[in-house]
Formats: C-alpha cells, sequence, structure tokens
C-alpha cells in the first residue's frame, strides 16, 4: 500500500482546507492508499474535511506566527519564539527525520511546516510543499530586524527549496525566493446549500438573513452582547462564544460541516483567510473581512476575492459596537460575479499521483535487482 505522510501547520484551519480536499481526490486516484496525518488541528476539525480513512498523529511542526488574536501578530515575541526553535536546529531536524523514518512514507506532502521538509530530505523521501503562503517570507517580514533573522531564514529557505514542487494554489503570496514553485488553480470545497434543513433546526418561522461568524479557528471574539439588534438578522456564531441572545445561534449546533453551514448563509464575517475567501467565492456567499494590514498574504486574497466574490472591508471599530446594519445592506446591494470552479486539488492529486507511482516503481526496480 503506498502511503503518504501529510504534515499540517495549525496556525488557524486554512491549511487543513487546502489539504484536506487533495488528499481526497487522490485518494480515488489510488484507492489502495494509507494516510498518515500530522497535526495539531483538532480531530473534529478533520473528519469534517478528510473523506477518506486516515491515521492521526496529534504533533505540531511549526507554530507560525505567536498571535494575540486572529488577526494581530506579536512579532517581538515570534522573533524570540523563532530564535528558540532554531537553537538546535540540526538536531531538530535529526529527530524528525528518525520519526519519519519509523513511519517509511513513500511521499510526504506538507502545507507548511519547513521542518518536515528538512527531515525528508535527511532521509531521502520525496516531498511536496503546498500552501498559498510560506513561514519563510512571513517571518521575513516581521522578524527582519532580529539579530539571528538572517540565519534562521536562511535555514527556512533551504528547507522550502529542497521539496521537489512547491504547489501555490491561486490566490498566492508571491515568492520570488523559492526555485521549486508551481501555481495551481484555486482549492476550495463548495459546500451544498442545506437551507430548508437549517430552517427547521432553528425553527425560524420568519425569513431571515443568515450572517456567519468564522475567524478561521484562531480566538477573535466579538463583544456581541453590547451589539444593536439588526431586524431580519441572525448570527451563526462559535459555541464556545457564549453568546445568550434570540438572533444568535451557534453554527455547532446546526449539525452540519463548515462549508454547507457557509453555503447556506447570506453573508460571513471573518478575516482574509484562504479556506473562508476561497470557499465564499465558490458558493456565491458575500464577504465583510477585516482587515489585517501588516499580514503580507492578506493583499492578493483580498485582489482575488475582488474580482470573483463579493466583498467589503469592515473597520474594527465598527465590530467593537456592531453597528453593521449599514454596510451589511451596502453589501447584499452589490453585484454578483459568476462563482468561479476551483481545479486545484485535481491538479494538485495528478502531481502527487505521479510522485507516488514514479518512487513506487523505482523502489520495485531496485527490490528486482537485489533478487
Amino acid at each position: 500500500m503506498p502511503h503518504l505522510l501529510v504534515d499540517i501547520s495549525s496556525h488557524g484551519f486554512g491549511h487543513v482546507s487546502q489539504t484536506a480536499p487533495v488528499v481526497n481526490a487522490l485518494a480515488l486516484l489510488i484507492p489502495s492508499l494509507r494516510v498518515t496525518v500530522r497535526t495539531a488541528a483538532p480531530i473534529a476539525i478533520l473528519q469534517q474535511r478528510f473523506q477518506c480513512e486516515f491515521t492521526h498523529i496529534p504533533a505540531a511542526f511549526d507554530f507560525g506566527m505567536t498571535m494575540s488574536n486572529a488577526v494581530d501578530v506579536m512579532a517581538e515575541q515570534s522573533a524570540a519564539d523563532y530564535r528558540d526553535f532554531h537553537a538546535d536546529w540540526d538536531e531538530k531536524v535529526q529527530r524528525a527525520a528518525q520519526a519519519m523514518r519509523a513511519l517509511s512514507p513513500d511521499l510526504l506532502l506538507a502545507n507548511i511546516p519547513y521542518l518536515s521538509l528538512a527531515a525528508a530530505q535527511r532521509v531521502n523521501v520525496r516531498a511536496v510543499a503546498m500552501c498559498s503562503l510560506n513561514w519563510a517570507d512571513i517571518y521575513r517580514h516581521y522578524c527582519v530586524k532580529d539579530t539571528d533573522s538572517q540565519d534562521v531564514y536562511a535555514q527556512m529557505l533551504a528547507a522550502y527549496n529542497s521539496a521537489e514542487r512547491f504547489l501555490q494554489p491561486q490566490p498566492s503570496m508571491p515568492m520570488p525566493e523559492f526555485s521549486n514553485t508551481r501555481q495551481i488553480n484555486p482549492i476550495a470545497k463548495i459546500g451544498c446549500n442545506q437551507r430548508a434543513l437549517i430552517e427547521k433546526t432553528l425553527s425560524s418561522s420568519s425569513p431571515e438573513k443568515w450572517v456567519l461568524v468564522a475567524m478561521g479557528g484562531m480566538e477573535f471574539r466579538l463583544p456581541m452582547e453590547v451589539w444593536p439588534r439588526i431586524p431580519g438578522v441572525r448570527w451563526l456564531v462559535p459555541a464556545v462564544w457564549g453568546i445568550d441572545r434570540d438572533d444568535v445561534s451557534t453554527f455547532e449546533s446546526l449539525g452540519l460541516p463548515f462549508s454547507e453551514v457557509l453555503a447556506s448563509c447570506d453573508a460571513v464575517l471573518t478575516k482574509p483567510g484562504y479556506g473562508t475567501f476561497t470557499e465564499a467565492a465558490c458558493a456565491g456567499v458575500p464577504v465583510l473581512y477585516v482587515a489585517r494590514r501588516d499580514w503580507p498574504e492578506e493583499p492578493y486574497l483580498v485582489q482575488w476575492l475582488s474580482r470573483h466574490g463579493t466583498c467589503l472591508e469592515v473597520e474594527r471599530a465598527s465590530l467593537k459596537t456592531g453597528e453593521l446594519h449599514g454596510i451589511l445592506r451596502q453589501l447584499w446591494s452589490l453585484p454578483r460575479p459568476m462563482r468561479p470552479s476551483p481545479s486545484g486539488e485535481h491538479e494538485a492529486a495528478y502531481c502527487l499521483r505521479d510522485l507516488i507511482t514514479r518512487e513506487r516503481n523505482a523502489l520495485s526496480r531496485t527490490r528486482a535487482v537485489l533478487q
């Protein structure tokens, strides 16, 4: 059985939402595929997204950036954390390599832990990176003034460039220092509109507009207790927020996958992030987003969504007061462009299939010679 090892960053849920459709598509191409997923992302999220069988190993191989909430980066703390992370870099790579050797994968797919890529190079495991961003350029953007930044960046860059391919699903930030990039079309899971089913669950008797509040798996609680009521609007929010209002429901209580809840809503309030932006555009759901002006990936996400979806920026001050009636009305009055049709998952799956097949054939030839 060919064995795919999948290492996924847990800095938000966007990395899982990019990766799972590709692995699902690959499992259809290779029915005997054995999949091992290593990530610190919650198992419930993985079970929603992965349609194939997989073995889960809870593990984290990176931390992305240290955040105070879903949109604010703690640059100085991130620089210190990266100094600590790279202080024993060679030993860290060696330990990761030993763990990878024990798993004996035919191929590594990393989104986007560079430690995993460095380990794969050390034990001669073929590796593919895939993401719309990379931690090397994110790190350099925030931490370039740190005294150790040049050495840390060099180690990160070398690890990323060791991959046979770095697949960039569009929209993606530029990666000019990488020698192995290949652009592919967007990746998005298009959910089914389950509005009729949700209306029964909510026991909704009057027409409502539903606004999903989703910050991409990172903490950014909004003070909805003080928000004014907007007639005809129901908010769908995370259960952990504990909001007690009759115009607020939790999206977990609906018992549906996130992509289907999203596709059933009239708008989504979020931060710029790959998964929510692409899935909203493909489902034709308008987006209100709170800007992350210093996040290097943001301009490319917003430009893409402005062309392929319907979106408006909302000021953070408005999220404190809840004065959103006017901007929602404006959002719903905008024209709706033709929905994009993502095909990146299939492009990536064919690329991975070819590499796995090539590796298995080479192994078979070696065994034949030895026998």
